[in-house]
């Protein structure tokens, strides 16, 4: 699942419990005879063994990670491979004063029980001292096994078997999704990000205590839960004031969201619309990280204020009579794709930091089972660090954008940035305007008058569908 982003996710942790530039110092590499969607990566990361435990404990997509003391393509090899690995790396984990654990886990196979004992018993050649703890050791080590388990599991076969041996150095929490998923959340919408994105984007913007997280298309306030369970204060916006104000009652609002989970509640959530923002001039650079899913018109289309008679002139600009304000709902006009992400990138090079971050989604349509090539868009004052393909269907996809602001906001800035967005959208037009996504994503696909997918037209490989 979500192949695209394992890398990303682990490089922005190391940003996080490694400090400035950590992220960019991870170092990967294959093992031999994997394919890049493999579930085992190699990596050197900065820091010490404690970045590493912090890592493997807060992300959503790895497993665990080890200090790899060997692997080969059979136990032999294996064992000569654990043999040269340096004495002063090994003893200090098999002394007698510490106690351990082995575990045999498989991917693509499974292990009998009798299977699992016979692996262990090869081992005998590594010199333990300690007493064997199987509930709660010291240390545990794995032995990791993956073998040619054929087309249909999940990723390309493998060349040949491989084995690998090492000491755990830190475990995933494997309670969060299970924790706030959807299905038991109080108040939900039909755009409602899942719980296990929402923490990934969490993660990519560096969500922390300390830390202001903004997300101006808050909706239900899925994206604002899981930065504050790792402790940021939360903002929001939206729109749609029923949203914001009511929800579906006293209590089933965002803010029972937060009640549900004892998380601390968002500093404000307001009504804005993203291309009026309520910032009073001069106000800048007070947020540490903008993340949020803008609408792109598949489920839900963007809006914004004005009605389409006061855009047009038709009607002349009116103030809603103070008795009528408590129940007013302001008109709105549609607002398409290339505006919303201009109004994003240009609230984001206002409102973050320097070093902060901007995590959103941005649809992209796909060709012949690949994603468009059409670049991304761009701001002077920000770094593209990551872009993490989810495919949703046949038709299109969505991009998750992580960008770095690295430049502070000026005139000049102001000036390039709306240049950079003129020429975007005229290369973007066709399928940026409104409606236009929508109709790509659902009208029916024909090739030489037969459809163009079938049933059996998805292959089972899921490195290329999701």
């Amino acid at each position: 699942r979500l192949l695209d982003y394992r890398r990303p996710e682990v490089q922005s942790l190391a940003e996080l419990f490694g400090g400035p530039g950590a992220g960019a110092a991870v170092e990967w590499r294959m093992p031999e005879n994997h394919h890049e969607d493999s579930p085992f990566h190699l990596v050197r990361l900065p820091g010490d063994e404690r970045v590493a435990a912090q890592i493997a404990n807060r992300s959503l997509l790895v497993k665990g990670i080890y200090e790899l003391w060997g692997q080969g393509a059979t136990y032999d090899e294996l064992e000569k491979a654990i043999r040269v690995y340096p004495d002063e790396r090994k003893l200090p984990y098999l002394t007698p004063e510490s106690s351990f654990k082995i575990i045999v886990d498989s991917f693509g196979k499974a292990v009998s029980f009798e299977e699992q004992n016979a692996i262990i018993k090869r081992f005998t050649y590594i010199p333990f001292e300690g007493r064997v703890n199987l509930k709660k050791p010291d240390h545990k080590f794995f032995v990791l096994e993956t073998d040619d388990y054929g087309p249909q599991n999940g990723l390309p076969p493998v060349a040949q078997k491989t084995v690998f041996f090492g000491r755990l150095v830190g475990a995933a929490d494997r309670h969060v999704v299970p924790t706030y998923e959807l299905k038991s959340r109080k108040y939900i919408g039909p755009t409602a990000m899942d719980c296990e994105m929402a923490f990934l984007m969490a993660n990519q913007g560096l969500a922390q205590p300390g830390k202001l997280v903004y997300d101006p298309f808050v909706g239900t306030g899925s994206i604002l839960v899981a930065a504050a369970h790792f402790g940021a204060m939360t903002m929001g916006a939206d729109i749609d004031i029923r949203v914001v104000r009511d929800g579906r009652g006293p209590d089933c609002n965002i803010w029972s969201n937060f009640e549900q989970y004892k998380l601390p509640e968002p500093l404000c959530v307001l009504r804005a619309d993203n291309n009026l923002p309520p910032w009073r001039p001069g106000l800048k650079e007070i947020f540490d990280a903008i993340i949020c899913d803008p609408p792109y018109g598949v489920r839900a289309g963007g809006r914004k204020s004005g009605g389409r008679k006061l855009l047009k002139g038709i009607i002349p600009p009116y103030i809603v009579p103070d008795d009528k304000r408590e129940n007013h709902i302001p008109s709105t006009a549609p607002y398409s794709l290339a505006e919303c992400v201009h109004d994003l990138l240009l609230l984001a090079a206002r409102m973050l930091v320097i070093g902060g971050r901007l995590v959103f989604f941005y649809p992209v349509l796909r060709d012949d089972d690949v994603a468009d090539a059409a670049k991304f868009p761009e701001h002077p004052c920000f770094k593209l660090v990551s872009s993490c393909e989810q495919i949703l269907s046949l038709r299109y996809s969505r991009v998750l954008l992580t960008m770095v602001k690295v430049e502070p906001y000026t005139e000049e800035v102001e000036r390039v940035g709306e240049e950079r967005h003129q020429e975007f959208r005229e290369n973007h037009q066709k399928w940026m305007e409104e409606g236009n996504l929508h109709s790509a994503v659902f009208s029916p696909a024909e090739h030489d008058g037969k459809p163009k997918f079938d049933k059996d037209s998805k292959p089972k490989y899921r490195g290329k569908y999701v």
